[in-house]
């Protein structure tokens, strides 16, 4: 994704859509889970002066779909944003999300998330540095970790294995810790003694034949 050097007075006030300001140390990870610590209008003045310096505009509908992903958190498919402007515009059709998406991305606001086909505001909305995602396959929760060391390598050996990127994005999949213990709970409640007796009580009470 392309990005902009923002002026210095956007560095100067500078906060991700989480409200806090990231000095980007390696080992810094972020997730999207939860984006909702700053007030949405902040980020969105930030995106909209962003698409400014850019030349561009940040229109009413690519404002409302960039809102929709701020206000998620996490990663969406496009079908779900849709819905939700169906429930704002009515008349709204898929090709006028696409195409707010498709801004979006090449103004380097969202990511595109391959891995579960949806998209996630980037982590650091108008600065990121398109760390290593890491992509919960059951919840879409989006945690990016900040190790240009470690990116440098990975991306050396793909190019030494006669490979090129496709793109920035590098996605790992995995299950996310809340969604890891909503498994471990799972497991646990089907494990118990009574799930596996209530059947052979009541086999047990069934009238021999």
């Amino acid at each position: 994704m392309k990005t902009a050097k923002p002026s210095p007075d956007a560095s100067a006030s500078h906060s991700d859509a989480h409200g806090e300001a990231h000095d980007h140390a390696p080992g810094h990870a972020h997730s999207h889970d939860g984006a909702q610590g700053a007030p949405l209008e902040s980020a969105l003045a930030m995106a909209e002066a962003y698409c400014r310096e850019r030349g561009e505009k940040l229109t009413p509908i690519r404002r409302k779909v960039l809102e929709l992903l701020l206000a998620s958190g996490r990663a969406t498919k496009a079908y779900s944003l849709l819905d939700e402007m169906r429930q704002i515009h009515p008349g709204s059709a898929p090709p006028t999300v696409y195409r707010a998406l498709d801004f979006l991305l090449s103004a380097g606001l969202i990511h595109r998330i391959e891995s579960i086909n949806a998209f996630a505001v980037c982590h650091d909305l108008t600065q990121c540095q398109h760390g290593i995602l890491v992509v919960c396959q059951q919840c879409g929760n989006v945690t990016e970790l900040h190790e240009p060391k470690l990116r440098q390598a990975l991306v050396a050996q793909i190019e030494a294995a006669g490979y090129r990127l496709a793109g920035d994005g590098i996605e790992l999949k995995g299950l996310c810790a809340q969604c890891q213990k909503s498994q471990a709970n799972q497991a646990a409640k089907a494990a118990q003694p009574g799930a596996a007796a209530a059947p052979e009580a009541a086999a047990q009470s069934s009238p021999v034949s």
